[in-house]
This record gives structure tokens, sequence and C-alpha cells, in this order.
């Protein structure tokens, strides 16, 4: 899991991710192992995993059951090397 979350967020500087502690952002997923698989193709790129069942973007639910909960509390995330670009 480390190879994951924190060890990402930490090789590129982006601070108060990839871990679950007090005062980060609480970004969890939980999957099915048994049945996860990635729908999206270079055709069609915005279809959902099956076997996604929840998950949680900034502590807020976006998807219970395998549903999309509506909710959007997402933010753009930028590590030290994006400097301004609009690119």
């Amino acid at each position: 899991m480390r190879k994951l979350t924190s060890l990402p967020a930490g090789n590129i500087g982006i601070v108060g991710r990839g871990s679950l502690e007090p005062g980060f952002f609480a970004d969890v997923v939980i999957f099915d192992p048994e049945t996860i698989v990635d729908n999206a193709t270079y055709e069609d790129p915005h279809q959902y995993a099956t076997g996604m069942v929840h998950v949680f973007v900034n502590g807020k639910q976006v998807m219970a059951h395998g549903e999309h909960t509506g909710a959007l509390p997402g933010q753009v995330v930028r590590g030290p090397g994006w400097a301004g670009r609009s690119d």
C-alpha cells in the first residue's frame, strides 16, 4: 500500500496527503479485490471501475455501494514542479 500512497506523495513533495493522519486530507478507496476491473479505454476513458465499493475524497463520500453520490469535494493537487504553468 505504501507504494501507492505515502511513498509517491513524499517523493514528489506533496504535503498533507498519502497517509491517514490527523490534519491530512482523507482520500480513501474501499474496493473488492476479487472483482476489481478497470473499464476505461483510450476511446472511452470516463468509466468507473467495477468492484469499487466506497470512495472518500477529502473526507467526503463520493461513491457509496458502487454509485456516485453527486459530491464533488476534490481539488487540484500540484507538486513543487508545477510553478504556475497553464498547460
